[in-house]
């Protein structure tokens, strides 16, 4: 049974960074990512949760173009998020809400590794930036949506 791939890999002119797409997400505030033209077609982040499951489960994912680097990205993301949320140890209990909000707002404005970075975990499937510019616009679009 072969791994499901982001709808969105046969999307024509999607623009990317390195070699990963930069694809709409359905939101209303403003930010470097495109808004959707579609907002009842599920958007990358909405997709990645959705293909979790059973995605993390292959030992191997054929990688059909850009959208699926990003949706690769998301499931890492995700599984750091479910690790961080993961008791220490089986006797302990699990954290509670805020405990839990609190792990993850940190987790996600510490210090993260890009495409091209020496820590970044799959260099080898993965394109840094070309130059300083697209390396600046990948950074505006992870973080916090600015522009």
């Amino acid at each position: 049974m072969p791994a499901y791939h982001s709808s969105y890999i046969d999307e024509p002119h999607v623009p990317t960074i390195g070699n990963v797409a930069i694809l709409p997400i359905n939101t209303k505030i403003r930010g470097p990512a495109p808004i959707a033209e579609d907002p009842s077609r599920p958007d990358i982040i909405e997709e990645s949760l959705d293909l979790f499951r059973a995605n993390c489960l292959f030992r191997n994912f054929e990688i059909k173009g850009p959208a699926d680097r990003l949706l690769i990205y998301f499931i890492l993301f995700i599984s750091d998020c479910i690790n961080k949320l993961a008791p220490p140890h089986p006797s302990k209990p699990a954290p509670t809400y805020p405990e839990a909000l609190k792990s993850l707002s940190t987790l996600a404005v510490d210090h993260f590794s890009l495409p091209g970075d020496a820590g970044f975990p799959m260099n080898n499937l993965y394109h840094g930036p070309k130059d300083r510019n697209e390396a600046g616009a990948s950074l505006k679009v992870l973080c916090y949506g600015k522009k």
